[in-house]
């Protein structure tokens, strides 16, 4: 196994983690920015309220792409392993 493999192996890596968490982060930024935008124009400062509402936010985000994220993760964990006799020739 050479150097530009582990290299490769890592990126691909990376790559799968940027997709499979970027719904769920994105979703947070924008709920996040929503919400203080709107206790800074009420003057509500209670730290709950922002909490609950991307718990609400995310737990909707994940029943909506919770598939194509295993679906995801499942295609890359059979493509390395389908890669294994390969890796020590």
């Amino acid at each position: 196994m050479d150097t530009a493999l582990v290299v490769e192996l890592g990126q691909q890596a990376l790559w799968i983690t940027v997709l499979v968490s970027a719904p769920l982060l994105v979703v947070a930024l924008i709920v996040g920015l929503v919400v203080g935008i709107l206790q800074a124009a009420t003057s509500i400062n209670e730290a709950t309220l922002s909490f609950i509402v991307k718990v609400g936010a995310l737990f909707l985000t994940l029943a909506v792409v919770g598939g194509w994220q295993i679906n995801t993760l499942v295609e890359y964990m059979r493509s390395i392993f389908m890669r294994i006799p390969t890796l020590f020739t």
